[in-house]
């Protein structure tokens, strides 16, 4: 059993990652008994029958689109999204329209190529789960999740932006 960053913890990861073999269709893919996490296209396929389990959860490619879970999302304990490679922002994009505009609260897990420099970024969209690359040091990605204090952007986390967030004082006006 591998270790993953959840809430901002180290902690074994119980659930296991279903990837489709090549030449297997969505719908023949069998699910075995235990915390599972299944591609999009088999919870797209298989759906009736996996929303019977609540230990099924779901990844998301990176070019495919979280408004498809729209209904499924109270059900769901985790959605993880892909990273394909680091330079592929689009988990971004879906993690906050899973957050803000599908209201999604379980565990957002980030998987595929999850490096330290952008977990800081990644918490800030929603994801609170991360499974880095096995190359790399678990304890040193954890502590980029507290890289710095304070954000100027608003995100998931912080809804002002830091000049809202500061008081300043007044210079007072001479008439």
């Amino acid at each position: 059993m591998r270790d993953i960053i959840k809430d901002k913890a180290v902690v074994p990861d119980d659930w296991t990652l279903l990837k489709l073999a090549e030449g297997e269709s969505p719908e023949s893919m069998s699910i075995p008994a235990g915390k599972i996490i299944v591609p999009l296209t088999v919870w797209e396929a298989q759906r009736g029958s996996l929303l019977q389990r609540s230990d099924v959860g779901v990844w998301i490619a990176s070019h495919e689109r979280p408004e498809v879970l729209k209904a499924d999302v109270t059900k769901l304990p985790v959605i993880a999204v892909d990273f394909p490679k680091f330079s592929d922002g689009r988990g971004f994009s879906i993690a906050y329209n899973l957050r803000a505009r599908l209201g999604y609260t379980g565990e957002l897990r980030a998987i595929g190529d999850v490096l330290r420099d952008q977990m800081f970024y990644m918490q800030r969209m929603g994801f609170n789960a991360f499974v880095t690359r096995p190359d790399r040091n678990i304890h040193d990605a954890l502590k980029s999740l507290s890289d710095f204090s304070e954000a100027y952007q608003t995100a998931i986390d912080q809804k002002l932006p830091l000049y809202r967030r500061v008081v300043r004082e007044q210079k007072a006006t001479q008439e």
